[in-house]
């Protein structure tokens, strides 16, 4: 028996996900979770074999950093990650966190069921979409020991708060500028602290300032 814990964000896809999974005999979905920090309890409490994880959760703990807990934590719980992004970018970024690979949410029922099945025995999984470079570029980026640029776990909205943070705005102007609230930029700009391992703003402009997301102009 396949032990599942699912995370996402909305409760109606989590249900249709608890419905579909746990109609299948091998499988038995032991919790849920809908955001971050949620799903690292539910791991510790549960002990899921695999974990199915949502990327984008902006009213808590996001699925990426979620992700490199858990790993780190409880190394042999599985990992896939359910995005809507047919985007290598975040394939790149949950796989050097330790996931065994994504799938698509649009992802027919049976190619669910087939990746589960694969992560849940330790094998990778990859959505057909995915290219072969991306895979070869990775092996060949941890061969060699490089680091993982942290830059790269940060979410395009993220990139955004950070950039427009470093630059002196206000959290009111920021959600003004982006069309958000105040406490999803608070959310955004606790997580990219987080994920770059910032303590204070200083920090944050100087690492902004390197990025070249910002300039000093004379």
């Amino acid at each position: 028996m396949t032990r599942i814990v699912i995370v996402d964000d909305h409760a109606v896809v989590r249900s249709g996900l608890r419905m579909l999974l746990n109609a299948v005999e091998e499988f038995d979905v032991v919790g849920e979770a809908s955001e971050g920090n949620e799903a690292f309890k539910q791991v510790e409490e549960k002990h899921p074999d695999v974990v199915l994880m949502d990327l984008s959760m902006p009213h808590g703990k996001d699925g990426l950093s979620a992700t490199s807990e858990i790993k780190k934590q409880f190394p042999t719980t599985h990992i896939l990650i359910l995005t809507m992004h047919d985007d290598e970018e975040y394939l790149f970024r949950g796989i050097e966190l330790g996931a065994s690979g994504c799938i698509l949410k649009n992802a027919p029922h049976d190619e669910l069921m087939k990746a589960i099945r694969q992560v849940a025995q330790g094998d990778a999984y990859l959505y057909p979409s995915a290219t072969k470079r991306l895979m070869e570029d990775y092996m060949s980026k941890m061969k060699k020991g490089d680091s993982v640029d942290s830059y790269r776990l940060l979410t395009d909205r993220e990139r955004e708060v950070l950039a427009l943070v470093a630059k002196g705005y206000a959290n009111k102007d920021i959600a003004e500028q982006l069309i958000i609230s105040v406490k999803t930029v608070e959310a955004h700009k606790s997580h990219v602290m987080e994920k770059l391992q910032l303590k204070t703003r200083p920090e944050l402009v100087e690492y902004a300032w390197k990025k070249g997301l910002i300039g000093y102009s004379k």
